[in-house]
């Protein structure tokens, strides 16, 4: 797929989605489900050219997986290993991201609501989270230049990154992007499960509603797509020069 660069959930090693001679920042950005996490910090990845990469794109692809598979959500051992054998690929494109499971895209499936709905079952099994934290940070070591993006990249999976954002918004701004995504087929008890239940579930594993130490908040609710965006490439901007 041209224009492309794609990282393996396994160790072998891959070429990084951005310039090897570039300046290595990692930009972490937490929140919570409906946040806008993934338009923005794609959105700023293509303007800093840097890599991009949706950590919960991974979590969707794996429950996909066990899906497929016939995996039973509640045999954490056997989820676990579904994962460990996980053939996933995922671009770090952000204007061309691709994930496939073997050879099927999957890109467009995993988006769908019987994924959002099982998801959590798979992101709190503390195996297969370990798992797939552990291909987070190598994607990341990686690329050297990228926005990541997900609910523990701030705290987990990148502590040590020069920008930590978590990005926010109000309960009802969230519904109202989640339904809009979705083109309007989902009612609002089924926006409720997809986004707040999700959440409720997913907290379990990791703390995205409260910014921990060092991790500045930036509350989207009553900014546009594109303020937010612009937000975030300014603390951007801002680290790049302090680092200078």
């Amino acid at each position: 797929m041209e224009g492309s660069t794609f990282v393996s959930t396994h160790t072998e090693q891959t070429p990084p989605a951005t310039d090897p001679g570039a300046p290595r920042m990692i930009i972490a950005v937490d929140g919570p489900s409906g946040s806008g996490k993934s338009s923005v910090c794609r959105a700023a990845a293509t303007h800093l050219g840097a890599g991009y990469l949706d950590t919960g794109a991974m979590y969707r692809a794996a429950t996909w997986y066990c899906l497929d598979q016939q995996i039973d959500l509640d045999d954490e051992e056997a989820v676990a290993v579904a994962v460990e054998e996980l053939p996933m690929n995922i671009s770090t494109d952000p204007d061309h991201q691709v994930i496939c499971v073997g050879s099927q895209d999957v890109t467009d499936a995993i988006r769908e609501p019987r994924i959002s709905e099982k998801v959590s079952e798979v992101a709190t099994n503390r195996r297969a989270r370990s798992l797939l934290v552990a291909a987070q940070r190598r994607i990341i070591d990686e690329a050297g230049f990228i926005v990541a993006e997900g609910r523990d990249i701030t705290t987990v999976v990148a502590p040590d990154a020069q920008v930590r954002v978590l990005l926010t918004a109000s309960a009802e701004a969230r519904l109202r992007r989640r339904g809009a995504q979705l083109g309007g087929t989902q009612d609002a008890e089924a926006l409720k499960k997809q986004v707040l239940e999700r959440d409720k579930k997913d907290s379990a594993a990791s703390n995205f509603t409260e910014a921990a130490d060092g991790v500045a908040v930036l509350d989207s609710s009553d900014l546009t797509f594109q303020e937010t965006v612009d937000s975030l490439i300014g603390r951007v901007q801002i680290a790049q020069e302090d680092a200078a």
